[in-house]
């Protein structure tokens, strides 16, 4: 075991069966669940982590009937065909000591399906559909299902269940008043509101038995309005434990919530306290979770009794071997998460396969691999961007001779840039990680060398990911005004632009910088706590109270040429958090903007036929990138040798999922 993670790495008895860690792979859905292969290629991605050391997985969720379906395609385990084809992945995480639990999770309003059924008929904001509300003979036709659905996962050899109560699903839509209007036994008193959860742990533990892992996933923290207060949460836990919970993990926030609770924006660890609060209360282990993303992290957490057992998702997304690297005391070689949500929960939410930014390979374990090479080439990559610093390093890995090239005197490229802003400082460990990585492959390193074509021309492969420009628009004044500055000068040198500030492009760029501009100058978990309007003490309903917004004491505007919203960025699941954000900051947020002159007096504009004076001490350039592509006249030159990827083969929004993905899938190309 780690001296350095004694807490972390320490087994957990749970009378029955002994947890060889204290660490959880919280569950996160695929996309494999309903592909055609699925169940094989889930086994992969489980078996990789189970290796890697995780002491209980989690899956993605399986509704326990058709009617609890996310949508009608989704998964569901009710049947024993399903019990008989999930044997392929307890099979594979078993040969490894690792235990793994099936969430069972119901919809309930969130089902994209007009069969949709819920405590009571009030659609969900997010939803397409209003659920039809359950008679108390189906209520207890959905306990039965829970029932057997344990039963058919103990047959499929899973060592316990996850039963999900949190997230504004079915059991969390009983539980609150905002959801259940009911004057009947599942609805009116908070007893009556609770009864459907401890049924459903009574029945799956009457069907499963003694031996046999059930966690509930328990809304700690509902942060909407209506939602449970503290006490309430206090009175659930023990009706839990009661009912024969083995396990209760956190639930923070649902999906509908208008607080951010896992993106990057997000500080480290910032909800344990809500486990610490409650954890005395109860006899069980108690699991925390959201935003916990290094070993040291979860260390302190546990050491510091929030909780017994800490729960990380997307960090085994990004990397198999976290539990394993942390155990041989080699944290600086994991491959930390930075909850982008770019590749993961962006692409289920549009219907496409989880996978990671920092780890393409993540899902497509069957598919993405990196083999020794048979014959060992000699191999150029210009620019330590992203793209370049994923295909050089997976060269290496090969077993090719790698020379990386960097006209600056660091790596990172626009990376370098992106942990500067408030919020994304998480980028900085991916440039830990792949210095690390250059280190332990051999790739020999170039710093402060701009590679020309005669440098170039005797390698058997070159590689160009010399990334991205700012693109400059044709404005009068633009390039006589000493009022402009580009992004990434501002960025790099550190320049204060002044109390009022105009931004021309509203993409993630602009975004990024109008919010980097307001960022109050101290800014603690409690601050951040307080920004949202979050109570640590969970006294009102959903551990809400409101907060007059505290605008910024700079003016800035955030322009863009294209009529309609502005501020949200790029992000599918977090564009919304940064529109938020500035909003509560009093940034002006303009669209359909024409751009007239830069003059003196500030940035002049028309807005639906009207002429306005921006009266702005800079007016700073975030309209979007330009490929940077050096030599492009000698490029035929190579032919075949020549690869280029990441920014400098298309320049778009900046696209690290793409520019990372494209480095390894050509590097095992070569």
């Amino acid at each position: 075991m780690s001296a350095k993670y004694p807490n972390l790495l320490k087994p957990l008895d749970l009378g029955f069966t002994q947890l060889k860690n204290r660490v959880l792979m919280g569950s996160m859905h695929t996309g494999l669940e309903e592909h055609k292969e699925g169940l094989g290629k889930l086994a992969a991605f489980y078996e990789e982590r189970a290796k890697g050391g995780v002491g209980l997985i989690v899956t993605g969720g399986f509704s326990p009937n058709f009617r609890g379906r996310l949508h009608p395609f989704s998964s569901e385990f009710s049947k024993p065909k399903h019990a008989k084809a999930h044997k392929v992945v307890t099979d594979a995480v078993h040969k490894h000591d690792a235990k793994i639990a099936l969430q069972l999770l119901h919809a309930g309003r969130y089902a994209m399906h007009p069969f949709a059924q819920s405590a009571s008929n009030i659609k969900a904001p997010i939803a397409k559909f209003a659920p039809h509300e359950m008679s108390s003979r189906q209520i207890r036709k959905t306990i039965d299902a829970y029932a057997n659905s344990a039963s058919l996962a103990q047959l499929a050899g899973y060592d316990g269940v996850e039963i999900m109560g949190s997230e504004g699903y079915f059991i969390n839509q009983f539980i609150c008043k905002r959801t259940n209007v009911r004057y009947d036994e599942w609805g009116g008193s908070y007893e009556n509101r609770i009864r459907l959860a401890v049924e459903i742990v009574k029945a799956v533990r009457k069907a499963a038995g003694k031996e046999f892992i059930i966690i509930f996933r328990l809304s700690m923290l509902d942060l909407v309005e209506q939602g449970s207060t503290f006490d309430e949460v206090v009175t659930l836990g023990k009706a839990l434990e009661e009912a024969g919970v083995t396990i209760i993990n956190t639930g923070i926030g649902w999906h509908e919530a208008r607080i951010p609770t896992i993106a990057t924006q997000v500080p480290r660890a910032a909800f344990t306290w809500v486990t610490e609060k409650i954890r005395p209360h109860l006899s069980v282990p108690v699991v925390t979770t959201n935003r916990i993303n290094t070993p040291d992290e979860a260390e302190r957490v546990l050491s510091e009794g929030h909780a017994d057992m800490v729960s990380m998702a997307r960090p085994f997304l990004a990397d198999p071997l976290f539990v394993q690297k942390a155990v041989e005391n080699k944290a600086q070689l994991i491959n930390t998460c930075i909850g982008c949500n770019q590749a993961c929960l962006d692409n289920v939410f549009k219907g496409k396969r989880s996978t990671c930014l920092v780890n393409p390979r993540a899902c497509y374990e069957t598919e993405i691999n990196v083999e020794p090479a048979k014959t060992s080439k000699n191999i150029a990559v210009v620019g330590a961007g992203p793209a370049g610093l994923a295909c050089a390093t997976t060269l290496a890995e090969k077993g090719h001779s790698v020379d990386l090239f960097e006209k600056n005197d660091r790596i990172g490229g626009q990376f370098r840039l992106a942990m500067q802003i408030p919020g994304k400082e998480e980028f900085r460990e991916t440039i830990r990680y792949f210095a690390n990585r250059i280190d332990e492959t051999g790739v020999k390193l170039h710093l402060d060398t701009e590679a020309n074509f005669d440098l170039l021309a005797e390698y058997d492969e070159v590689v160009l990911s010399t990334g991205v420009q700012p693109r400059i628009p044709s404005i009068e004044g633009l390039t006589t005004s000493d009022k402009v500055i580009d992004y990434q000068t501002l960025i790099r040198d550190k320049i204060y632009p002044g109390n009022s500030v105009a931004i021309v492009g509203a993409g993630g760029i602009g975004v990024d910088i109008a919010s980097m501009l307001t960022e109050p100058k101290e800014h603690s978990l409690d601050d951040w706590l307080h920004e949202w309007g979050i109570d640590k003490e969970i006294e009102h309903p959903g551990g809400l109270f409101p907060f007059p917004d505290e605008a910024s004491d700079k003016t800035v505007w955030v322009l863009q040429r294209r009529p309609g919203r502005v501020g949200k960025g790029p992000g599918k699941t977090t564009g919304w958090i940064h529109k938020r954000t500035l909003e509560k900051r009093g940034v002006n947020l303009l669209g359909g903007v024409s751009y007239d002159k830069i003059d003196e007096k500030g940035l002049h504009i028309t807005v639906k036929g009207e002429h306005q004076l921006l009266e702005a001490d800079k007016v700073i350039i975030c309209a979007g990138q330009e490929s940077v592509r050096p030599f492009e006249d000698k490029w035929s030159e190579f032919g075949e040798r020549l690869h280029v990827i990441g920014g400098a083969d298309y320049a778009g929004e900046l696209d690290a999922v793409r520019a990372i993905r494209q480095g390894v899938e050509l590097a095992i190309k070569l």
